[in-house]
């Protein structure tokens, strides 16, 4: 009998569900603590008229936006719903659970992002405002770093939530019911963060290539028609986009750690793996009230002092709950692939401390390595601004080249961290554990987490705000131009770490991978070593290397995808941008009002409708691997979408980062300042990487998961079509359905042109 087919027996005794409760209600104490943070924020000063006036037409954009991208992506969460309802489950209450759950996790998930989005565009103005006062620095970044912490506060709030409810509810069926609440997680977040990349970075490209390059006027220039959009984008990317992501990692984490641990502990591995984000949320509420800059501190300093006091703290009380909670050895273990039995001889409460440590410890790693390559006071931002005195050309090639070198570095960073918590068992279903339990171990810090990523985009809203308004001036302007800086800092490090969570909970989903192959073949009755080559899925294996080929490049193709959705939507923003220039001379003198709603609608439009055909692909191709060569090139596949996606991702944001910050050494006054021909270099560089940072590489953490949670998910059915005497149409006819599905897709995508290229002047309206 399989370790799986154990955990479908387990039940909750009266202990037990004490713990789950209490786990429940320190969630709740997350999102009391979300709702108070809120109350605190918004009970700050709103500025002045034109500040509010323009938060207004923000907030009008955001929230429009956000409400046709719901709209639009209902229609994909009925079909999941059912197509999940179809896929093998042990029973009626199992299937139910897991498609009900799987509109809990992309319900959850839509909230932490809208949330993040509403709270963002009325903190920004606050933050301007803040900027003005006496003390405005502290106040400001206080403002903004809270804002981060009442969407943090709820990310761990409803994902522990949402857990502890299926566990209590479940027992031993709960992490297959957790597969559909992951996946409507991930589902979701990839979405938007597709979607809101996109509209982010075709805003902002448009607005800097047609205001700054062609018409020589600051970027937050109220006379440039996609400067509302560009801040509505900050939001509905960098907020709602980014925050969501947070959400889904916590909550893929938490399911491969809940079903990797049923099969290693079984009651006790459901557990324990909730008990370590109870910890987080403890962490996160003390990371949140410690951050506070000393006079004369730099803001990023602070931020980070407050999140190694919340690692340390972090670390310290997992160690406890481990040796407080788990048992003293582990018994006689199960091997899922021969069925042997053997004693492992190793503590578990060792095991399950040093992976959570190993966590935390990447986690402050990818911070400090993240932060060196990005961070405006380093060597590789700072070769950046020196290589714009010769020339956009060599900006990008030092921002590409600083991409390339820093995806090095941290991918043996997190591979180091994986191999070391494998390492710290004999027994492969104890190891892959260990390695999810790193990755609860680096989200005991997600909530801090959250809180520097939304510091970013309220940062530059702030900044932007005050430059559209003219209504701050002298010190305020400082204050702003540095938590602008550290911003694009602190959001490079959240897309680190999101890279190296996103590797963890795959890493560790491999496991569940192998479990459901080996649940579907005991439920038929067949042992692994029986059932022939069709389910062997050794890495030297000609079928094997082909799925791990397909995973690559499935990764470029997606990259590709959102970058050219970028390109098309931002060629639209800049035709509309000129025509106003043109039709509206009155602009630059500022008797004509551009039409600001215009461009919002333009970004809207197209990111909506380039959103579908990444989150096609990223559905599709694991289903027409799976089913038409196997579970293992599917296995294969995967691989290779984690080892090419996490290099590629690590390379997008970080040239994007340091491009951005290389602009704003310029715009200090370095190497010319503002106007000089290094200006317009690093502003060359700086529209390149917005894609890059922003659009595809954020987008690439999500993918990784969503297709690992389809792998999954659809494992049983493959097992199951795949057996001697299995009809192979069936089979066939899904993989060839689905691989026409991305063809279309990507065919339509390559073939469609923004109607503003044809048309430039008319294409606008509407």
């Amino acid at each position: 009998m399989s370790q799986s087919t154990l955990a479908q027996g387990l039940e909750l005794g009266a202990g037990d569900l004490t713990i789950v409760g209490v786990v429940a209600v320190v969630a709740l104490v997350a999102l009391a603590v979300g709702g108070l943070l809120l109350k605190e924020v918004l009970a700050h000063g709103e500025g002045t008229p034109s500040m509010q006036e323009i938060g207004r037409a923000v907030q009008e954009g955001a929230s429009a936006y956000l409400n046709r991208q719901f709209r639009t992506l209902g229609i994909f969460a009925v079909i999941v719903f059912v197509l999940l309802f179809a896929l093998p489950a042990e029973d009626l209450g199992e299937r139910i659970g897991r498609s009900i759950f799987f509109l809990v996790g992309a319900g959850f998930s839509a909230i932490i992002g809208y949330l993040g989005m509403w709270l963002a565009t009325r903190a920004n103005i606050r933050v301007a405002a803040a900027a003005r006062e006496a003390n405005g620095r502290d106040k400001a970044t206080r403002i903004a770093f809270r804002t981060g912490g009442v969407v943090g506060m709820f990310t761990v709030g409803l994902g522990l939530f949402g857990a502890a409810i299926v566990v209590m509810v479940y027992a031993g069926q709960a992490p297959r019911v957790l597969e559909g609440f992951g996946f409507g997680a991930a589902l979701l977040a990839m979405f938007m963060r597709v979607g809101g990349g996109i509209f982010t970075k075709a805003a902002d490209v448009g607005a800097d290539l047609v205001g700054k390059v062609e018409q020589g006027i600051p970027e937050d220039d109220p006379r440039n028609a996609a400067t509302i959009a560009d801040n509505v984008g900050d939001n509905v990317g960098d907020c709602a986009g980014m925050a969501a992501d947070l959400f889904e990692s916590y909550a893929v984490t938490l399911v491969a750690a809940l079903i990797l641990g049923t099969a290693a502990f079984g009651l006790q591995g459901l557990l324990f793996p909730l008990i370590v984000p109870a910890i987080g949320v403890i962490t996160a509420i003390l990371g949140v009230y410690l951050t506070k800059a000393r006079e004369g501190e730099n803001s990023l300093r602070a931020i980070n002092r407050s999140f190694y006091l919340s690692a340390i703290f972090a670390g310290v009380l997992s160690i406890i709950a481990a040796y407080v909670y788990l048992p003293g050895s582990f018994g006689e273990m199960t091997n899922p692939t021969d069925g042997s039995v053997a004693e492992l001889t190793s503590d578990p409460r060792l095991i399950a401390s040093v992976a959570v440590i190993i966590g935390i410890v990447l986690a402050v790693v990818i911070l400090k390595l993240t932060g060196y390559y990005t961070g405006t006071e380093d060597t590789p931002v700072r070769d950046v601004g020196k290589s714009s005195l010769t020339g956009s050309a060599t900006v990008i090639l030092s921002g590409i080249s600083i991409g390339f070198e820093s995806a090095v570095y941290t991918a043996i960073v997190i591979s180091a961290a994986v191999y070391g918590a494998f390492l710290l068992s004999g027994s492969i279903v104890v190891s892959l554990f260990a390695v999810a339990l790193a990755g609860t171990g680096l989200l005991t810090t997600v909530g801090v987490i959250v809180a520097m990523d939304t510091f970013g985009p309220v940062s530059d809203n702030a900044q932007g705000i005050a430059e559209m308004s003219g209504d701050v001036e002298g010190d305020g302007v400082d204050i702003l131009t540095e938590l602008d800086a550290v911003g694009n800092t602190t959001k490079a490090i959240t897309k680190g770490i999101a890279i190296a969570t996103a590797v963890l909970a795959a890493t560790a989903l491999f496991g569940s991978y192998r479990d459901a192959i080996n649940q579907a073949l005991d439920s038929a009755g067949v042992a692994l070593g029986d059932a022939g080559s069709s389910f062997a899925y050794e890495v030297f294996s000609p079928n094997t290397l082909v799925g791990v080929i397909i995973g690559a490049s499935v990764v470029f193709m997606f990259s590709g995808l959102a970058i050219n959705a970028v390109t098309r939507a931002a060629g639209a923003v800049v035709y509309e941008v000129r025509r106003q220039f043109k039709d509206k001379p009155g602009i630059m003198d500022r008797t004509e009002r551009p039409e600001y709603g215009r461009v919002v609608d333009i970004c809207t439009r197209d990111s909506l409708r380039e959103l579908a055909t990444p989150g096609l692909l990223a559905i599709f191709a694991p289903i027409a691997v799976g089913f038409g060569l196997g579970v293992g090139p599917l296995a294969g596949y995967l691989a290779g979408a984690i080892a090419t996606g996490v290099l590629m991702a690590i390379f997008l944001a970080n040239s994007g980062g340091a491009w951005d910050n290389a602009k704003k050494l310029v715009e200090d006054g370095n190497h010319g300042g503002k106007g000089s021909d290094a200006h317009e270099a690093t502003i060359i560089g700086d529209t390149v990487g917005d894609p890059f940072k922003d659009t595809a590489g954020p987008a690439i953490n999500p993918l990784i998961k969503v297709m690992n949670l389809v792998s999954v998910l659809i494992a049983p059915a493959i097992v199951l079509l795949s057996l001697p005497g299995s009809n192979p149409v069936i089979r066939i006819l899904i993989a060839v359905v689905a691989v026409l599905i991305i063809v279309g897709a990507v065919v339509i995508s390559k073939r469609r042109t923004s109607a503003i290229t044809d048309a430039p002047a008319e294409s606008s309206v509407g």
